[in-house]
């Protein structure tokens, strides 16, 4: 639709970890990378979509999180034409990767960083452009526009793409599995980072893409969405739910499992009320990870506040 081609990136499991090519007049532009094992993924998109690897102006990634921008290196080193678009305050990322490899590394260990991830190339200074806020790409006559979006991550942009009428949005916008669809549409959750998630800030930078009337929404986790006013409206109540939760158990000595098992709670609740039959168990085994790390950005949300 609208020239977009969905990559499934391979990232954690099936509909999981989407990417986008943009096609314009026989040009194209990567919406996020994926990791380093995603990038054959990409060039059979390319191939799908019968342009070659010169054909490709750009990758814009919405934020430098792994699983979004793991592989923007490695992927570059096959598109001779293509610049990468992204943040002012992940450019650096992109050019000396060291501090991401570690942090990553220190979570996760470096069998499951290689396993997970692959080898995080650097991207040559001269082909990064620093997309600020309102920074403005023409692919081919084709506008994406670059939107400062904070609440996930301080380097995080969601791309609004005029002639489809729709935003990228990365993480800012939640995450919906397909698994979860009912009658009554799409199932939606926020989705917070371990050190970056900022409640107002994510309330601001949905409401700032809702003037916008989109008529869809391509997430990261997963793939396109439609219905964007309830979304949104489903969205900020549960941030504030969330934070409600956070800050009852602000003191708690294991408040991260406390805040987790709520969450869990809330979501099952949430899922229910929008008809899904899963069981809870399993509604809860489908957003295990991300549940975890939404009681992680919790607590070291909480933390910053107290501060």
């Amino acid at each position: 639709m609208h020239g977009i081609h969905t990559i499934d990136t391979g990232f954690g499991r099936p509909a999981f970890d989407a990417a986008y090519l943009v096609v314009e007049r026989g040009r194209g532009a990567f919406i996020d990378s994926g990791t380093a094992h995603s990038v054959p993924r990409f060039l059979q998109a390319l191939r799908t979509a019968g342009l070659r690897t010169c054909d490709v102006d750009w990758v814009i990634l919405t934020h430098v999180h792994l699983d979004h921008a793991g592989g923007a290196g490695e992927l570059l080193t096959h598109l001779p034409n293509a610049r990468l678009a992204v943040h002012p305050r992940g450019a650096r990322h992109m050019i000396d990767p060291a501090a991401l490899v570690a942090g990553a590394t220190a979570v996760y260990g470096e069998a499951a960083m290689r396993r997970d991830y692959g080898d995080i190339t650097p991207v040559a200074s001269d082909r990064v452009v620093e997309a600020s806020d309102g920074f403005a790409i023409d692919l081919a006559g084709r506008a994406l526009l670059c939107l400062d979006t904070p609440g996930h991550a301080k380097h995080h942009i969601a791309i609004h793409d005029e002639r489809a009428n729709a935003f990228f949005t990365g993480d800012v916008f939640g995450l919906s599995y397909r698994e979860l669809d009912t009658a009554r549409g799409p199932f939606i959750i926020p989705t917070t980072s371990p050190v970056q998630f900022d409640p107002d800030e994510a309330h601001a930078s949905i409401d700032r893409m809702l003037r916008y009337a989109p008529e869809a929404m391509y997430l990261t986790h997963y793939d396109r969405v439609e219905d964007v006013a309830r979304l949104a409206q489903d969205l900020h109540e549960q941030i504030d739910a969330m934070v409600a939760i956070g800050r009852r158990h602000a003191g708690d000595p294991d408040r991260e499992r406390r805040i987790a098992d709520e969450f869990a709670a809330l979501y099952v609740d949430r899922a229910q009320g929008h008809g899904v039959t899963l069981a809870p168990e399993s509604v809860v085994a489908l957003l295990e990870v991300d549940i975890r790390l939404n009681a992680q950005g919790m607590a070291v949300w909480l933390d910053r506040a107290a501060r």
